[in-house]
């Protein structure tokens, strides 16, 4: 078996999350720089090691006000935690297109173990040669779990921001190809 190599297609996915504010309506944000690198052997997913980055800096909710106090103390510290990560530990596949994803995240300099849920979309191959599998991958996390406790009653008693955080991305991956090492000629005299 050999080892495959994907890389993430930032033009076509995307990283966005849900928060219920007030507990009546749900905001939704959206990190707009993040990697992904996928290990396989061969095609096979189940066989995988997943690393995963989105930079805090990038967060939009539609809003600059509200992303740079996401930005500050009070909830992710970007300048002392610039990064979210996850690292996988395993991929279960639990029907025909569907896994269960766990790993490591680690949020503010917290790292936690969580179950992420993924949907296997396909592979192709694009006009240009190139062959991409699609994924979505969904799950939840405890914002308090990770140091991120802004906001949790307001002064009327009222809850002012959930705790539960809906994870949703949709993911493409293009399959690097590797070259195979020329040989060496061998004069013979």
């Amino acid at each position: 078996m050999s080892t495959t190599k994907w890389v993430l297609d930032p033009t076509h996915s995307e990283l966005q999350f849900k928060v219920k504010h007030l507990m009546i309506s749900t905001v939704t944000g959206y990190f707009n720089q993040f990697n992904a690198t996928v290990e396989t052997e061969d095609d096979d997913f189940t066989k995988s090691r997943i690393d995963f980055t989105a930079e805090v800096a990038s967060i939009s909710t539609n809003n600059e006000q509200r992303d740079a106090h996401l930005k500050n103390t009070d909830f992710f510290d970007t300048p002392n935690h610039p990064q979210i990560s996850f690292h996988s530990q395993e991929l279960e596949k639990t029907s025909e297109d569907e896994y269960k994803l766990q790993g490591t995240l680690t949020m503010k300099g917290v790292s936690k173990r969580i179950s992420l849920h993924v949907e296997f979309g396909g592979i192709t191959i694009d006009p240009w040669g190139n062959t991409r599998a699609g994924f979505t991958v969904t799950g939840k996390i405890n914002r308090q779990d990770f140091g991120v406790s802004f906001g949790v009653v307001t002064e009327t008693g009222s809850v002012l921001l959930g705790d539960e955080v809906k994870i949703i991305g949709s993911v493409q991956l293009v399959k690097q190809t590797v070259k195979e090492p020329a040989l060496a000629e061998v004069s013979g005299d």
